[in-house]
């Protein structure tokens, strides 16, 4: 494994790769602590990681086009590929993913599953709110959280937050 910090808006982010995929984006004090970590070396797609999150924090970018290597459970891996569904601007609610998935009275699990999530805003998780749009924890803080969700926000509906 690869690894490479780089520095952002929202404080330090771990990049890991296996070489031939992404397999992490980490926050500084994640929370659980990163699954995935790597000797800090040069690869091709910490760079392309690297230059496509910078275009996506400066509004340049909606989504990502990298190789993901997804690693969890069965179960993890369905919720998480019901995240990458989730729209830049969008927000989805735990209930609405477990019904997504099949699995209606799961929305707990489907929290536990979301909070793993190891690839930090490019697959989405910050999209996930609880009831009524409530936000609720993140692996990288609420702070970050509610930083992600207006940041798209303000790229969907410009002004939305000018008058702060």
């Amino acid at each position: 494994m690869i690894e490479r910090v780089m520095q952002s808006e929202l404080g330090p982010l771990t990049l890991v790769s296996d070489g031939e995929a992404l397999v992490g984006v980490y926050f500084d004090g994640h929370r659980p602590p990163p699954k995935h970590r790597g000797e800090a070396g040069d690869c091709a797609i910490l760079d392309l990681a690297e230059a496509q999150l910078r275009q996506w924090l400066a509004g340049e970018r909606r989504s990502f086009d990298l190789p993901l290597r997804r690693t969890g459970t069965d179960f993890q891996r369905a919720v998480w590929a019901q995240l990458d569904g989730i729209g830049f601007g969008e927000r989805r609610g735990y209930g609405e993913l477990a019904r997504a998935i099949g699995r209606p009275k799961a929305a707990r699990a489907v929290g536990a599953a979301v909070g793993r999530n190891p690839l930090s805003i490019v697959v989405p998780c910050h999209r996930v709110v609880g009831t009524s749009g409530r936000l609720t924890g993140f692996a990288g803080g609420v702070d970050r959280k509610r930083w992600l969700l207006e940041h798209e926000a303000a790229a969907v509906r410009p002004g939305l937050f000018d008058s702060r």
